[in-house]
């Protein structure tokens, strides 16, 4: 029976579970656990392409260059972006590495520093909205409006600086990534969405000052790879519509259509759930063939069918 292939996109809580924590100790701990899951899924046959996030960790390198400024050069974003693919990419791939080697595993793990395409004139750089960072106090952040940065209130949550989020439109190092698939490696790409690039006239790349959704460049790679499974790992066990009102409802299973319909209700918050939903439904329509939500401690239920929320065609 031929492998089956997942796209596996792990959220910030996957490298940082207490935020009063954020030390690298404990991302490691954090990684560790992640991976375990994973290694479960290889274990089980599963291919895996492994996305991750990077907000809170583009929002210290930010900082560090603030802190910093008077005694060295800045970090443009593109860079950053690349700087957080090499580390974090570094960590998932020495713990998955670990966590198949006590498993008896035979099975390279490659990083790859994906850049991400998207339009110059994508209409979100009129319009910063992609959170970047860790949260702020509101007096903090109306500090860093007088900087220059624009910052809104994320999901009740706290303040947080924006940037610009372009759609991505092509994955420029797919045929890398196909191509580690296809030769046994399990392989983490399109980290932080992918560095993101725009194409001049005459056909060369530069690096824009932005970032790329992570759900959303993962959804499209997922799609491209036309893979069996595209699985976000996120904050929840399952998803919920009526989320924390007295009404609220998890949610086992939704069609396309239910998922469309409860975006249209308002069910989903816009720097939470919805960016994942959003994704899922890109990649459905797109003709994938299931999706799943869940939390990384419950990967290996959710995979049986004893928890997470999936998504299918209708």
């Amino acid at each position: 029976m031929p492998s089956k292939t997942a796209v596996i996109a792990i959220g910030g809580n996957s490298l940082i579970q207490d935020n009063s924590k954020p030390q690298v100790e404990y991302q490691w701990d954090a990684v560790r656990e992640t991976t375990e899951a994973i290694a479960n899924m290889i274990e089980a046959g599963w291919r895996v392409v492994i996305t991750h996030g990077n907000g809170p960790q583009v929002g210290f390198i930010l900082r560090r260059a603030e802190l910093a400024a008077h005694e060295v050069h800045g970090v443009p974003l593109d860079i950053i972006v690349a700087d957080t693919q090499g580390s974090i990419g570094y960590m998932l791939q020495q713990a998955l590495g670990n966590s198949l080697h006590r498993r008896g595993i035979t099975k390279p793990t490659l990083s790859v520093v994906t850049q991400t395409l998207v339009d110059k004139d994508d209409p979100a750089f009129q319009k910063p909205n992609k959170p970047i960072g860790g949260f702020l106090r509101e007096a903090e952040a109306h500090k860093f409006e007088e900087q220059g940065w624009t910052v809104v209130e994320d999901a009740g949550r706290g303040w947080r600086r924006v940037v610009a989020s372009p759609q991505p439109l092509e994955i420029i190092e797919l045929d890398t990534i196909k191509m580690a698939l296809e030769n046994g490696y399990a392989v983490v790409a399109v980290g932080g969405g992918g560095i993101p690039v725009i194409r001049k006239a005459d056909g060369e790349l530069r690096g824009v000052y932005a970032v790329i959704d992570k759900d959303r460049a993962s959804s499209l790679l997922a799609s491209l790879l036309h893979v069996d499974l595209f699985l976000i790992s996120t904050g929840v066990e399952r998803v919920a519509v009526n989320f924390k009102k007295p009404d609220q409802r998890l949610l086992e299973q939704m069609t396309l259509s239910e998922a469309k319909q409860y975006m249209s209700e308002g069910h989903f918050a816009a720097g939470s759930m919805l960016p994942k939903i959003e994704a899922v439904v890109g990649f459905l329509e797109r003709g994938g063939k299931e999706a799943l939500i869940t939390d990384y401690l419950n990967l290996d239920r959710a995979l049986r069918g004893e928890t997470g929320t999936r998504i299918i065609p209708d």
